[in-house]
């Protein structure tokens, strides 16, 4: 179950938000998640709360205020095959929705199965 974070500096339009979750989803998917996990949220905040570097490390365009920062929380145990294979489908899709993907950072972060309740407490995986 991938829990995904956007992180993006304020204002943005519902369509913009919209297009990142839906191509992160569907990258997610074209990499083996089921279509049904979706658990997806937006943080919009003010450039005082959100800062980055416009080029580290070495991009070829400088970052601008449609920065995307993604966060994917998920069970640990992905390749680094399953990895790529999900970046190269979300640029994609970004990319053809007119995104400059060098403004899109995306962070795996891994957890051991035991560590998710779906709901009532349960934990599944153990």
């Amino acid at each position: 179950m991938p829990l995904v974070t956007i992180t993006v500096r304020k204002p943005k339009p519902s369509r913009f938000k919209t297009t990142v979750l839906d191509a992160v989803h569907a990258a997610l998917v074209s990499s083996g998640v089921p279509l049904t996990d979706k658990f997806q949220r937006v943080i919009e905040l003010d450039a005082d709360d959100f800062c980055f570097d416009p080029s580290y490390p070495d991009l070829k365009t400088e970052r601008t205020n449609d920065f995307v920062l993604i966060e994917i929380l998920w069970s640990v145990g992905r390749s680094v095959k399953v990895k790529k294979k999900f970046l190269e489908a979300l640029m994609k899709i970004l990319a053809d929705a007119g995104f400059d993907t060098e403004h899109v950072m995306v962070c795996f972060k891994e957890t051991s199965w035991e560590n998710w309740s779906f709901g009532g407490g349960r934990l599944l995986h153990t």
